[in-house]
């Protein structure tokens, strides 16, 4: 159950059919989760478009709330604005391989004169998931990535989010989505952050003194945002767009503290097409037409990207189920419905 089959609504914005990210027309999501032996991890795989990102890039950017973890391709957004691959999510000590892994899935058998700089983030699992072990493997990329499908989004205990706390109970993986005008903006989080003590849903802080904490330190986890629209932005504008996910963030109680990695990844669809290289037909003049939302229209927007990122955050906590790792550690799941009596 979601936080809307609970009675939980989260804002004024109107989501779309799916709540999702997959709302976006195009963009596919596809999980593998691994729980067997010592295993409590996955990969989760947020595809831009239904063929290979390597031959159909759209405009992206991206924003670091917190930069204690990792996001690979980072420099390549910087220079240029284009997202050439999939975005795939993980444990911390997984990044490589999964890297890896979408490079062969890209560009496999295209050449020498092919590359890849894939996107991939991660969020540390070490809790319960025995992350020196790296279950992560290659074919497990690969079948979240031929998984991935336009429909809902399985969102909890699952893909990259397997392993994953939030605000000391289980978190891992949610979603929504807002509709505004002609457009769609979708998120998608990988919630592994924040401190019991600050969670807020709706502006209401959520007190749950009976449910065991995890113990430890809080506060140290991450938070990945894969944020997706529609509209025909450029890189900066996908660069304020991403950053108004750390708003969303900061509205359940997160707060980028000092041990938390919080990246956050925006692209736009709203100019597919786009030549990976415009000089790479010797015939072409090298100049091709985009579209651009102007950016006083940007509001609302960044108005969806916040309410999206909110409520994929309480959506992931609600979805998720109580899990005990494999060295007996638990994390115990947020019950949807007293929360909703709560937030009430």
């Amino acid at each position: 159950m979601r936080a809307r089959d609970h009675g939980i609504v989260i804002g004024t914005g109107v989501p779309g059919p799916l709540n999702a990210i997959t709302d976006v027309p195009g963009v596919l999501v596809g999980h593998t989760t691994l729980t067997e032996g010592t295993a409590r991890t996955g990969v989760t795989v947020v595809r831009p478009g239904p063929g290979p990102a390597y031959d159909s890039p759209v405009y992206a950017g991206y924003h670091w709330l917190n930069g204690n973890g990792e996001m690979t391709g980072l420099p390549y957004l910087d220079d240029f604005g284009l997202l050439h691959s999939p975005i795939g999510l993980t444990n911390t000590f997984s990044v490589g391989v999964v890297r890896d892994a979408l490079v062969s899935l890209e560009i496999g058998g295209r050449g020498g004169s092919a590359w890849s700089l894939p996107v991939v983030a991660e969020t540390w699992d070490g809790r319960l998931n025995d992350i020196d072990a790296r279950h992560v493997r290659q074919e497990h990329v690969e079948r979240a990535y031929h998984g991935a499908s336009a429909g809902p989004v399985p969102e909890g205990s699952v893909g990259g989010g397997t392993g994953m706390m939030c605000h000391g109970f289980k978190g891992g993986i949610g979603t929504a989505s807002r509709v505004t005008g002609d457009y769609t903006v979708g998120v998608l989080v990988q919630a592994n952050h924040g401190s019991r003590d600050r969670l807020t849903v709706n502006g209401r802080p959520i007190v749950m003194d009976d449910v065991p904490r995890p113990g430890g330190p809080e506060g140290a986890g991450s938070i990945i945002a894969v944020v997706a629209t529609d509209a025909p932005l450029l890189p900066h504008q996908c660069r304020k767009l991403a950053q108004r996910a750390g708003l969303g963030v900061a509205r359940t109680g997160g707060a980028g503290e000092n041990g938390s990695g919080d990246g956050f990844v925006c692209f736009a669809t709203g100019n597919r097409g786009l030549p990976s290289n415009a000089l790479d037909d010797d015939k072409s003049s090298g100049v091709f037409e985009v579209r651009v939302l102007a950016d006083a229209r940007l509001d609302p927007l960044f108005h969806a990207a916040i309410e999206a990122t909110e409520e994929a955050i309480v959506n992931a906590l609600v979805a998720a189920d109580t899990m005990t790792g494999a060295n007996g550690f638990t994390a115990y799941a947020l019950d949807g419905a007293r929360l909703a009596d709560l937030v009430k």
